[in-house]
């Protein structure tokens, strides 16, 4: 369990508003530790290949998004799973636009502990004291009405240690990936640390 991985990415909001020493510090606050770091600009191809969503997200979304063009008095031209294809395709646009930094931490539920950090993913109706919550002002309904661009909400985090896995595969090859021991593993789970290289 001490060993579980997870990714998170900094997008290029969180780069261009120079929060990524503060971001990278509170996780590592927490006691998570980082096994890989690499800073990159995004292809599509990829970005595609990460959010893996399917139709039935593309049509909740979607109609999600057609509500907010209603009630913003924009025209609603196409179906909703087109609305719902848009989302991504903003947020490929908005995380190819700039350079990305991608974090692998490893620790104790360290899924778990990200998200909880992390926040809701809307920033405008999270709770203050999560990163998105701390630093983020976007909402659904303000990109919905502005053609569906990209989410401005500062980072992504693997929400499952399946997802997880399949999301560093995508941005990190394993020879990339180090393992080590932290003295912080002797202070919070015992862990006997002769020889700190693996």
């Amino acid at each position: 369990m001490i060993n579980e991985r997870t990714l998170v990415i900094l997008k290029p909001d969180a780069i261009q508003r120079n929060l990524v020493g503060e971001i990278l510090k509170r996780f590592e606050n927490r006691g998570l530790k980082i096994v890989g770091l690499k800073m990159f600009v995004a292809d599509e191809e990829r970005v595609f290949k990460h959010y893996n969503k399917d139709d039935a997200w593309f049509e909740e979304k979607g109609a999600r998004s057609m509500e907010a063009r209603k009630e913003a008095g924009l025209p609603v031209d196409k179906e909703a799973i087109e609305y719902g294809k848009d989302i991504i395709r903003g947020l490929a646009k908005y995380i190819t636009a700039g350079p990305s930094i991608a974090v692998v931490y490893e620790g104790h539920r360290a899924v778990d502990v990200v998200v909880s950090m992390v926040g809701a993913t809307e920033p405008v109706s999270v709770e203050a004291g999560t990163i998105r919550g701390d630093y983020g002002i976007d909402s659904y309904d303000l990109c919905g009405a502005q053609d569906n661009r990209g989410l401005r909400n500062l980072v992504h985090a693997s929400e499952t240690p399946e997802e997880a896995k399949r999301e560093i595969s995508i941005w990190f090859k394993e020879d990339e990936l180090v393992t080590y021991k932290h003295v912080l593993e002797k202070i919070l789970y015992d862990v006997n640390l002769d020889g700190i290289v693996e």
